[in-house]
């Protein structure tokens, strides 16, 4: 990987997704917590705002002086019927409003894969090639951008099909040929950094401006659980630093997001959490 010089990423170009905090607190004490703690911004969880009126979320989060650096997340497009892939593709048209209401530039989508009792991995792709078809006119007029984020490899039989950033720059250039817009990637270190093909494919994504988010944690080793043993940005083997200034070398200038999934940090005090994001975004 190349090693590019860089200035330390200011606090205004740094992130919170509200699942790094564990899902704990109702939106409106975590809005507050992440503003008094000097991030720029926040990228809320539709779990968070069940039940909440998304345009008030919206403007609670502005008048925090945060921005909004997109909403996570999608619900898995593969069904095992017909009626099934719909109603998850209807979900989704939901979320794309909600988004909308916020105004999140982006909304991040996990793709799924495998329904259950089925191995047709083809068929699985299928189906998100679909869906995301299905979806983009509508999110080009609410304005929001379809973040496609390909998840490790290891997610495959359930989370999601595609799991590589050249994958889901692939399918971008499918549904979009001629680059209207609408519909690009969320990079996220954590299931990208062993990719040989990395450098090649952040280059391509900022090239075709297809970069919507930039998510960062670490890869702990050892790994105890697949889903719920991420690392604070600094505490693991993923050399961030380098993966953010190749993605800044393509123009990209959007935010910094700390996505982190870890009973450890969710047992946390969340003030201390935000800190110890804050010294991960000062090593990077």
């Amino acid at each position: 990987m190349t090693i590019l010089s860089a200035q330390p990423l200011p606090m205004s170009r740094c992130s919170i997704n509200t699942a790094t905090l564990g899902h704990r607190s109702p939106i409106g004490e975590v809005i507050e917590r992440v503003a008094r703690h000097g991030f720029g911004g926040i990228s809320p969880w539709r779990r968070d705002l069940e039940g909440q009126d998304h345009r008030l979320v919206g403007k609670h989060i502005r008048d925090a002086g945060l921005s909004l650096s997109g909403y996570c997340r999608g619900a898995y497009f593969p069904g095992a019927s017909r009626q099934a892939f719909e109603a998850n593709v209807t979900d989704n048209f939901r979320a794309i409003d909600e988004a909308a209401a916020l105004g999140a530039p982006c909304f991040v989508l996990v793709v799924g894969s495998l329904p259950e009792g089925s191995k047709d991995i083809a068929a699985a792709r299928a189906q998100v090639a679909e869906g995301l078809a299905m979806l983009l006119p509508h999110a080009r007029e609410a304005g929001v951008g379809l973040a496609v984020e390909p998840l490790h490899p290891m997610y495959a039989g359930d989370r999601s099909c595609i799991t590589s950033l050249g994958e889901a720059l692939a399918l971008c250039d499918r549904l979009d040929p001629s680059r209207e817009g609408g519909v690009g990637v969320a990079i996220d270190v954590y299931h990208v950094w062993w990719d040989w093909r990395l450098s090649e494919d952040i280059a391509a994504a900022g090239h075709s401006g297809r970069i919507m988010a930039f998510h960062v944690c670490d890869w702990l080793v050892p790994t105890n659980d697949l889903l719920l043993d991420r690392g604070m940005t600094g505490d693991g083997v993923i050399d961030v630093g380098s993966i953010r200034r190749e993605v800044e070398q393509t123009g990209y200038q959007g935010f910094a997001e700390v996505e982190v999934f870890s009973p450890r940090w969710w047992s946390t005090p969340e003030d201390d959490v935000l800190a110890a994001c804050a010294r991960g975004f000062a090593a990077i």
